[in-house]
């Protein structure tokens, strides 16, 4: 993708009209998981999402692009799923018996600096782009437990008809150590 400066006038409004349609589409993905309608929010997943979330390791300088994260589908991770487990984490929250959300948690999702890095093929009738943003996802539970979650994602989306579908996420926390009891929300 070039840089914006290089787009034609034309291709400029092209540009800034899809990432203002992908940061709503996100806007209303955080909408979702934080009103825990989680059946909708699997709606906006393709059914061969990869949702990943690396462990991150402290490592010395200059190893970072090579060792600081854990590799999908290779090392342990957060998370490593397909939507056949998201829908499994979701339908067993809805039972009302999951042990870490009974009660229910509080969430509240930021999503920020939400940007288009390629689309494919033009920015004319894109059918598929990759994004990045920032995060900060705020949990509450019971009464004095709080956690923040602040991180990158790097996201893969495919025109499905009039809609958008997530069909790869990778979340990077930015902390090696989780300090939360669990691990339910979504990112």
């Amino acid at each position: 993708m070039l840089p914006i400066h290089q787009y034609s006038s034309e291709d400029r409004i092209r540009y800034f009209s899809l990432n203002q349609e992908i940061e709503h589409f996100f806007y209303r993905e955080a909408e979702l998981i934080d009103n825990r309608r989680f059946d909708e929010w699997l709606d906006l997943l393709h059914c061969d999402i990869r949702y990943f979330m690396p462990m991150r390791r402290n490592v010395k300088f200059g190893q970072h692009a090579k060792l600081e994260n854990t590799r999908e589908g290779e090392d342990m991770s957060w998370f490593d799923e397909g939507k056949w487990s998201l829908g499994k984490r979701v339908e067993q929250i809805l039972t009302g018996v999951h042990y870490a959300e009974e009660p229910l948690s509080r969430v509240s999702h930021l999503i920020t600096n939400v940007q288009v890095i390629d689309v494919d093929p033009s920015l004319g009738q894109p059918s598929e782009v990759r994004t990045s943003c920032r995060f900060m996802v705020y949990l509450n539970r019971v009464e004095y437990e709080t956690y923040t979650f602040v991180g990158k994602r790097y996201d893969r989306l495919v025109r499905d008809g009039n809609d958008w579908r997530i069909i790869h996420r990778e979340i990077i926390l930015d902390q090696n150590i989780l300090l939360a009891k669990n691990l339910t929300t979504f990112f």
